[in-house]
């Protein structure tokens, strides 16, 4: 086990120094700071106090990590962690990330320095030191959860849709209007959610022995997903889409619109995450429906039961999803 000692040693200061950094940083100059909390880091030794003293302190509040705050799709999910946090007298501090990783680390070194008790990401970085390859959750890592997205190795507890399943629906919808031609406009490949959905709608254009694929991987942007749009027209054989988001599905709609087509008739289109503007859309969006306001409830009450020093029963819970048939896709014309 790690001790201040150590740490001391390893800085080349007093015990007191390196009490008084972690105890009262403003109030020791910044050189020395940045020596202590480079020994501190590379020994584990905040990360090792807090497991064994978790329970004597607490702050009562959680950092959500949020990758881009202004996406609509993140706000249902806010609410449902918000409203189960305060149900049990705890606070949530958002972190707007933007998916940079030196900001995700910050955040999550607010549970080190006693600021928070745990975290929750809404995005795919995990955002504590772990050796490639790993498989299995780090001991020494504070409480952490994620929603909606997942780690594609380590088993961290989620809460989350069956993605591959939810992305055969939306493909199976068209199949069944007689599309034959669908793209998809999927997110970043290197997203384990987005390999799901591509796996998805590979399983069901395969089980309906239809081989044209065009697979476009944007960001999750209107602008990306007006962009991956055009790039699919450049095709010209393809009647329908499915778009790994609401809004790069709104951005392909209107990519429609301003090549000369007329969503539905010349293109069906499918979202996912059925977020609020889907009904507002013209055409009004089909889309895949998350129960994201559950999804944050969820997620919240995984995180206090972690609190209460709980083993989690799965490492990840599966909620379900629904498919919502709106005028955004109708049967293949001709």
């Amino acid at each position: 086990m790690v001790t201040i000692k150590d740490v001391a040693k390893m800085a080349g200061v007093s015990i007191a120094t390196v009490s008084r950094t972690l105890a009262e940083p403003e109030k020791v100059s910044e050189k020395t700071r940045a020596k202590v909390m480079k020994a501190v880091e590379s020994s584990g030794y905040v990360t090792n106090t807090l497991a064994r003293n978790f329970r004597r302190r607490r702050s009562n509040m959680v950092v959500v990590l949020v990758p881009d705050i202004a996406n609509p799709f993140f706000s249902n999910i806010i609410q449902g962690i918000e409203r189960v946090a305060r149900r049990h007298q705890y606070r949530i501090l958002l972190g707007d990330t933007q998916g940079d990783v030196a900001t995700e680390k910050a955040y999550a070194d607010l549970v080190s320095q006693r600021q928070a008790d745990g975290v929750i990401c809404l995005g795919r970085n995990i955002p504590f030191a772990y050796k490639k390859g790993r498989k299995t959750v780090d001991p020494n890592w504070p409480p952490f959860a994620m929603a909606c997205e997942y780690h594609g190795d380590i088993p961290v507890p989620t809460v989350c849709i069956d993605n591959v399943a939810a992305a055969r629906d939306a493909v199976n919808h068209l199949l069944s209007l007689g599309h034959r031609h669908i793209g998809f406009i999927n997110g970043p490949e290197d997203s384990p959610l987005c390999e799901d959905r591509l796996i998805g709608y590979r399983q069901a254009l395969k089980a309906a022995k239809v081989k044209t694929q065009a697979v476009f991987n944007g960001d999750f942007s209107l602008q990306s997903g007006y962009d991956r749009m055009n790039d699919l027209l450049k095709r010209g054989d393809f009647t329908a889409v499915f778009c790994a988001n609401d809004e790069m599905a709104i951005g392909a709609l209107q990519a429609c619109r301003d090549a000369g087509l007329k969503p539905p008739e010349d293109m069906s289109v499918v979202g996912f995450d059925d977020i609020a503007f889907a009904e507002y859309t013209h055409p009004r969006l089909t889309s895949i429906h998350q129960p994201r306001n559950r999804i944050g409830e969820q997620v919240m009450n995984l995180m206090l039961s972690m609190l209460a020093g709980n083993a989690p029963d799965t490492p990840r819970l599966v909620l379900p999803h629904e498919l919502v048939v709106r005028e955004s896709s109708v049967a293949k014309v001709g």
